[in-house]
């Protein structure tokens, strides 16, 4: 049936037959305007101008493609899973649309084999497929329409390819699959809260970005701290993949943190001891009496001996006058006891 179809058409190039044959294989339309679909499939790598000297690729078209599919998938998310919240049927899009996805989908349906790039680029480049199986999106949008769209999407892709169902329950965990990356380039990483609240109908709500070498990158909201972190690893992760200069600012961050770490520091600590314990010392410390220096008194040294030079007390009239009691001269002892009772009861 497709034969006569494309022979109605009165192709003038057998190439441009194949190509028809191929295309309604992989989107199960007939395309009206091939132009739209040759576009899609040309890599920017193969140098192609218009008449008006512009050059042409599916870069346009694969802009217009993205945003197809995210309305499509979110409409056929939304009607499949009634109930769900924001958070699940914004995850399970994802999920369906996400580049690794479009890749795969590209290999199984043949549409890598339609591609016309440079042999070295397409080699190297792991978004080829799912580039342009948004570009082929967007052709057939221009060519037949969104609803042609909605049945490719829901008849070729979720009818036979891939199962919603397992693909919306299948857990992917993108803030694993970054911090091991981060682990393996040896690059600080970390998730901070930027905001928690809750929304008009009192459910949590969080707010997390990631944070590599200072530098902020993916954010992401969720009604929990691992959805909205699943968020802001993904867009991180993304950015990484996409964004070569984005690749360069984290590892010059890394290399000015290590550089920093690195170097010596110049003041090399001295390494002579506090003597100040050691009495004698220029630093005064607080000196206390020593017992093993303490003056001893023997029968030939007496209180007076360690007094002398000091000034001497005076003397008052309740204190005994023991100057003239000597060692070397006996002591009258009648006149001692007269000296105490006249002492004693006197005035």
């Amino acid at each position: 049936m497709l034969n006569n179809i494309v022979d109605r058409i009165k192709l003038p190039f057998r190439k441009e037959k194949e190509l028809y044959l191929s295309l309604y294989q992989i989107i199960g339309i007939v395309p009206h305007d091939i132009s739209y679909y040759k576009t899609a499939l040309l890599h920017k790598s193969v140098a192609r101008r218009n008449a008006k000297g512009k050059p042409v690729n599916n870069e346009r078209l694969e802009f217009l493609g993205d945003a197809i599919l995210d309305a499509i998938v979110g409409d056929i998310v939304y009607e499949h899973f009634p109930g769900k919240r924001e958070g699940f049927l914004t995850n399970t899009r994802s999920k369906i649309v996400q580049r690794d996805t479009l890749n795969r989908l590209a290999k199984e349906m043949g549409i890598n084999q339609l591609i016309l790039s440079n042999s070295h680029t397409s080699s190297h480049n792991s978004y080829l497929g799912g580039n342009a199986f948004e570009a082929l999106v967007g052709a057939l949008y221009l060519d037949h329409g969104y609803n042609a769209c909605m049945q490719f999407m829901k008849k070729r892709i979720l009818g036979e390819l891939i199962n919603i169902d397992k693909v919306a329950y299948k857990e992917v965990n993108f803030k694993s699959k970054l911090i091991e990356w981060s682990q393996k380039n040896k690059v600080k990483m970390e998730f901070e809260l930027v905001e928690h609240h809750k929304d008009k109908q009192g459910s949590p709500t969080f707010h997390f970005q990631v944070v590599m070498e200072g530098l902020k990158c993916g954010e992401g909201h969720g009604y929990s701290k691992k959805e909205s972190q699943q968020e802001a690893a993904k867009l991180t992760l993304q950015r990484l993949r996409r964004e070569p200069q984005f690749i360069d600012e984290v590892f010059s961050a890394k290399a000015n943190r290590t550089k920093m770490e690195e170097e010596p520091v110049l003041n090399v600590p001295d390494t002579s001891q506090d003597m100040s314990f050691i009495v004698g010392s220029e630093t005064e410390v607080e000196k206390h009496e020593n017992p093993f220096q303490a003056e001893v008194f023997d029968e030939n040294t007496s209180a007076a001996t360690e007094l002398k030079g000091a000034e001497e007390p005076k003397k008052t009239a309740d204190e005994f006058d023991l100057s003239d009691i000597s060692h070397d001269k006996e002591p009258d002892r009648e006149a001692i006891i007269a000296a105490a009772e006249a002492e004693a009861f006197e005035g």
